[in-house]
């Protein structure tokens, strides 16, 4: 799995679409409710469950972090399942703070 700026992929599990925005600075799998992610073309429909230790979601144009890896997705269509690189939970990215005006 070469996770690239750009490439979409899909979950096994849920209806969830992602795109790398940052690639990983080491190897991994990068996970969407407990199930390594599919290529978006792949002919393969979400089958099976949610691992429930995955299941807080993704949501739509949210940002989500790997700190340890520096990964960066975005959400691109929501769904049950969360993400994971590597087995840890991926966060969501908070909005930069705007400067102070004066």
């Amino acid at each position: 799995m070469e996770l690239k700026p750009g490439s979409r992929w899909k979950s096994a599990v849920c209806d969830a679409q992602i795109v790398v925005v940052r690639p990983p600075n080491s190897p991994g799998e990068l996970q969407c409710g407990g199930s390594v992610v599919l290529a978006i073309d792949a002919a393969a429909g979400p089958t099976g469950n949610v691992d429930a230790a995955f299941s807080d979601g993704v949501v739509i144009g949210k940002r989500y972090v790997d700190e340890e890896s520096g990964l960066e997705v975005l959400g691109a269509k929501a769904g049950k399942g969360s993400l994971a690189f590597g087995g840890r939970p991926l966060a969501v990215k908070g909005a930069k703070p705007l400067p102070a005006s004066d």
